[in-house]
């Protein structure tokens, strides 16, 4: 079973940054689709971030350029730096991985996904 442990969420004001991580319970955490998600008061779960088996990255068009997403294979975690946050990126936002042998990406949905964290807020005050 893989469990993941999120992190890293606070209040910070528009125009700054946070750095969230994804501590991964698994040998090798590259054998995995992961990514973040993200889910406002009465919204959709949305990814905003994934990393492929080959690492890959991809994002939605809103944070391009102010989100990166990255993985470390030897400490099995996964990290998402955020810059230059906007009110609307406010959201609790969620770790989360699926088995290979399918396409990694920001279409993915939430059923595609098989393990979550718990979800780490961030506020960004307008």
């Amino acid at each position: 079973q893989v469990q993941l442990v999120d992190s890293g969420g606070g209040s910070v004001e528009a125009g700054g940054s946070l750095r969230l991580s994804c501590t991964a319970s698994v040998d090798q955490i590259s054998r995995y689709c992961i990514g973040w998600f993200r889910q406002a008061p009465q919204k959709e779960r949305e990814a905003v971030a994934t990393i492929d088996i080959e690492g890959n990255t991809r994002y939605i068009d809103s944070v391009k350029g102010r989100f990166t997403i990255s993985r470390d294979n030897a400490k099995n975690t996964l990290a998402l730096e955020m810059s230059s946050l906007k009110p609307e990126d406010s959201a609790m936002y969620y770790c989360a991985a699926r088995p290979t042998g399918h396409g990694c990406g920001t279409y993915l949905r939430r059923h595609h996904f098989d393990y979550w964290g718990q979800g780490t807020q961030v506020t960004i005050a307008s």
